[in-house]
């Protein structure tokens, strides 16, 4: 029986984990509720504050008009004073509700949004972190064993023999492997509603777009992931939402998709019809949502 408290601890503990982390949406959908609920107190109330007013007006008309020798300027002026307070009062406690539950709903709305600020700065944070100590790692391999050792440790590279289909030769190129080569490299391929038969339009399209996206770059100061990605008509990501190009001292300044280098053997066979995908290794900054301030 002593294990009893325990479990039931965790369990409203686990639960009310749950809560914190559902929180904005509940506030979200709180709000929203709060909010069509105030409209409609509100509309209740513009009902019912017809009859107060003509209730007012019979009042005033009545002080106004009434004529006695016992009830002097000074006992008129303060009933029209006391009538016109007492309308505002019960006019107020007519619209009290829809105030109060249209404040709380603005409150709800702030307090999800306040809430999902703060974590997206601690994983813009989080995530910034990761990347440098990621960075270290990879300047360390090549430090060590070099470029080529370190391309092929990310991309899980292996040699294969394939034929030309023109020249019917054979030959031995390297490939990566068949898993995601990196969160930001993706592969353009039939899947693309941008792909092409023809392996000339794909490359002047990639080239193109590559191009229109240092365009964007140079004129807006800033170019996330995940705009690229909508050009090549490619999925958007989360790390894309944050991570980029910004103009700065410290970066390329510029876009590349990785393709267009004279020695990549991969953009020849594209073009050359050998291969019907190739890999888009994208030089981004890192992350720039926490720097577009600077």
């Amino acid at each position: 029986m002593k294990f009893v408290p325990e479990a039931i601890g965790r369990a409203v503990a686990q639960k009310s984990l749950l809560v914190q982390k559902a929180s904005p949406e509940l506030l979200l959908g709180a709000g929203i509720v709060g909010l069509v609920g105030s409209t409609v107190l509100a509309c209740r109330a513009t009902l019912k504050v017809d009859t107060v007013m003509d209730e007012a007006k019979s009042k005033l008309d009545m002080a106004k008009s009434l004529q006695h020798e016992d009830y002097s300027e000074k006992d008129r002026s303060r009933d029209i004073s006391l009538i016109y307070f007492q309308s505002g009062v019960k006019t107020v406690r007519l619209y009290l509700p829809a105030v109060i539950v249209g404040g709380l709903s603005i409150y709800a709305l702030t307090s999800s949004h306040r809430i999902l600020t703060r974590r997206n700065m601690a994983l813009t944070a989080a995530y910034g972190a990761l990347e440098r100590g990621f960075n270290e790692y990879r300047a360390r391999v090549v430090d060590k064993y070099g470029e080529d050792e370190d391309r092929n440790l990310r991309y899980g590279t292996r040699e294969v023999e394939i034929e030309d289909p023109k020249t019917k030769k054979k030959k031995t190129v390297t490939r990566v492997g068949l898993e995601d080569p990196s969160i930001y490299a993706r592969f353009f391929d039939p899947y693309s509603p941008s792909w092409n038969k023809e392996p000339e339009y794909n490359m002047i399209f990639l080239k193109c777009q590559q191009n229109y996206a240092n365009d964007m770059l140079r004129a807006r100061g800033h170019i996330f992931l995940n705009e690229v990605y909508a050009m090549l008509g490619i999925p958007h990501s989360k790390a894309g939402a944050v991570v980029g190009w910004i103009l700065s001292p410290k970066g390329d300044n510029f876009v590349n998709f990785g393709v267009f280098d004279e020695k990549n053997d991969r953009a020849r066979d594209f073009v050359n019809g050998v291969e019907g995908a190739i890999l888009l290794d994208f030089n981004v900054d890192g992350v720039i949502y926490d720097k577009l301030e600077e």
